[in-house]
């Protein structure tokens, strides 16, 4: 590839995909952003709508380093012992580039994922990876985004800075203080 090419790839990818890092928020108590992705099995959602009546976990990621965050949560939520409702891997995927690129982007996360987990892995492109990416932030990105939605798609729970057992137990008490209330 010319090398030009390639440096005026590199510049757009930069420029319409990577953005600039936003200031970290805590959306707790706020309603889940409606945006629309396809689950690496080609389903189409809608969220918060597509969830919408049961409670949820989803699992934000803006950066593919993010993944070691992802993995640690899901062995924890494994140990655990938890009666979990179901969880959702959301890569985030802010930019034009990668929007047009989404094809690739998604082959190269199947050959990573067992094909029985790729329902419940479901990527936002473009305009609405970036509305999640400014409604969480960006700072850490490899920090996942852990959010426990409500019946409603209201977030009842958020953690943002990274994967520990303190925050697992916070979770744990937040589902079991749920339960009890029913």
């Amino acid at each position: 590839m010319n090398i030009n090419i390639f440096i005026i790839i590199l510049a757009l990818v930069s420029f319409f995909g990577c953005g600039s890092t936003l200031p970290n928020r805590m959306p707790e108590g706020e309603q889940f952003p409606r945006v629309s992705g396809t689950s690496l099995a080609g389903g189409q959602y809608v969220l918060p709508d597509s969830f919408k009546g049961k409670p949820v976990i989803l699992i934000l990621a803006y950066d593919q380093n993010a993944q070691f965050d992802i993995d640690r949560w899901g062995v924890g939520f494994f140990t655990a012992d938890l009666d979990l409702p179901p969880v959702y891997e959301i890569p985030t995927i802010p930019g034009l580039i990668p929007s047009l690129l989404k094809e690739r982007i998604d082959g190269g996360m199947r050959k990573g994922i067992p094909q029985e987990s790729w329902k419940d892995v479901v990527t936002v492109y473009g305009s609405d990876g970036k509305k999640l990416a400014e409604w969480t932030g960006t700072e850490n990105p490899r920090n996942a985004r852990v959010v426990l939605l409500d019946e409603e798609g209201k977030v009842v729970w958020f953690h943002d800075r990274g994967y520990g057992l303190p925050p697992l137990q916070a979770l744990r008490g937040k589902l079991e203080d749920r339960e009890k209330s029913r």
